[in-house]
C-alpha cells in the first residue's frame, strides 16, 4: 500500500484468541494492506487482523476505502457506521450469516402470540435465576422486573455512596441528563446496544423484530442488551461515578475491558441462539437460492422461469443513477 505522508509508525493491535470484541474508529482513515485493516490517524498507524475483529465501529470523521469494506466483509466482520462514542447506530453491514434460516424462525415465534409469550418469558427467567415465571402475564413480569431494578439501583448506591435519584436520559443523547450517573449509564447502555446489535445482524437475525420491546428498528436490540444491564453496565456506572471517571469514554472502555473478560460476545451469541432455537427446535440455516412458491413451497433460483409469453424486460432502467468516477492509473481492478 503507498505510504500516507501523515503515517506514523505502524503497530499491531494485540491479538486474542478470540475475536476481539469490537473496534472503535474516530477521526480515522480505513484501508487494505493484504490480509489486515489498516487505521491510519496523524498519531499513530494501527494493522488489524480482519478475521480477529467482530464488530467494526465507524464513528465520524471516518474514512474508509472499498477495499478495507471488501476485506472486512469476506472476513465475516460486521461493519457499523455510528455516532460518536458509538452512541446512535445509523447502518450496518451485511455479518458473517449468510442463510435466512434463523430470520425466518424469529419472524415466525414473534408473530404468533404464544410462541412470542414463550421468548418473553425465557428472557425474563434469565434475569430472575432459579424462579419460576411461566405462568406469569407479560404484565407480572413488568412489574416483577421494575421492582428488580428498583432494588438494584439503591444497593449500588449505598455500595458506592453514589445518590441515587432516578433514571433520566433522552435516547441518542446522553448529555441529556443532568448528573454524571445518569450520563455514564447512558454512554454504557449505548455502548452494549452497539454490541448486541452486532451480534443480532451478524447471526442472519432482524434487530427490529422484539419480543418484549416493539416499534423500533432496534427492538430485539433491547430485549438483548436489557439481559446484561445489570450485570454490567449499572455497577459500571456507579464504580466509575465513584471514582470520578464521568467522561462517556471512560464508559465505554469499562465495558469494552469487562467484556473482553468476561467473553461477553461468545455469551451473547449463545443467549440468542437459544432464545429463538430451543433445544429440540426444528432449524436448519444454511445458505439457499431458492424462490418461493404458494403451491410448491420453493423452487429453485437462478433458474429462468419465464415463457415465450412475454421476455420483455422490466427493471429500473429509467430510474437508475451510477456516480462513476474516472478510471485511476494502475488501479486494481475489482472482481
Amino acid at each position: 500500500m503507498p505510504d500516507i505522508w501523515w503515517k506514523a509508525d505502524p503497530q499491531d493491535l494485540h491479538r486474542l484468541v478470540d475475536r476481539v470484541s469490537s473496534v472503535y474508529v474516530e477521526r480515522s482513515h480505513l484501508d487494505r494492506d493484504e490480509n489486515a485493516v489498516v487505521i491510519i490517524n496523524k498519531q499513530q498507524t494501527v494493522r488489524v487482523p480482519a478475521a480477529m475483529v467482530a464488530v467494526m465501529l465507524l464513528g465520524p470523521g471516518t474514512r474508509v476505502t472499498h477495499g478495507a469494506i471488501r476485506l472486512l466483509a469476506d472476513s465475516g466482520t460486521t461493519v457499523c457506521w455510528v455516532g460518536e462514542q458509538g452512541v446512535r447506530m445509523y447502518a450496518a453491514g451485511l455479518g458473517p450469516s449468510r442463510g435466512a434460516g434463523l430470520l425466518h424462525r424469529q419472524a415466525w415465534l414473534v408473530t404468533r402470540p404464544k410462541e412470542r409469550l414463550a421468548v418473553a418469558r425465557a428472557m425474563y427467567s434469565m434475569r430472575f435465576p432459579g424462579e419460576d415465571v411461566s405462568a406469569l402475564t407479560m404484565q407480572q413480569l413488568r412489574g416483577r422486573e421494575g421492582t428488580r431494578v428498583r432494588k438494584l439501583y439503591r444497593a449500588h448506591a449505598d455500595r458506592t455512596g453514589i445518590p441515587w435519584n432516578g433514571r433520566v436520559y433522552k435516547a441518542g443523547d446522553a448529555f441529556a441528563a443532568g448528573d454524571d450517573l445518569n450520563r455514564l449509564l447512558s454512554a454504557a447502555n449505548a455502548a452494549l446496544y452497539g454490541i448486541c446489535h452486532a451480534v443480532i445482524t451478524g447471526l442472519g437475525a432482524s434487530p427490529g423484530l422484539g419480543f418484549v420491546h416493539t416499534g423500533k428498528a432496534t427492538s430485539f436490540v433491547l430485549d438483548i442488551a436489557d439481559l446484561y444491564k445489570a450485570e454490567y453496565t449499572i455497577p459500571l456506572a456507579f464504580d466509575l461515578t465513584a471514582q470520578g471517571l464521568t467522561e462517556e469514554r471512560d464508559a465505554r472502555l469499562g465495558l469494552r475491558d469487562a467484556i473482553a473478560r468476561d467473553q461477553l460476545l461468545s455469551r451473547i451469541v449463545t443467549d440468542v441462539k437459544n432464545l429463538l432455537t430451543p433445544e429440540g427446535s426444528d432449524f436448519e440455516d444454511t445458505e439457499a437460492n431458492l424462490l418461493w412458491d404458494e403451491h410448491l413451497g420453493t423452487v429453485p433460483g437462478g433458474t429462468n422461469h419465464a415463457t415465450d409469453a412475454d421476455l420483455s424486460a422490466h427493471g429500473m432502467t429509467d430510474n437508475h443513477i451510477a456516480v462513476i468516477g474516472p478510471e485511476l492509473n494502475n488501479s486494481e481492478p475489482t472482481p
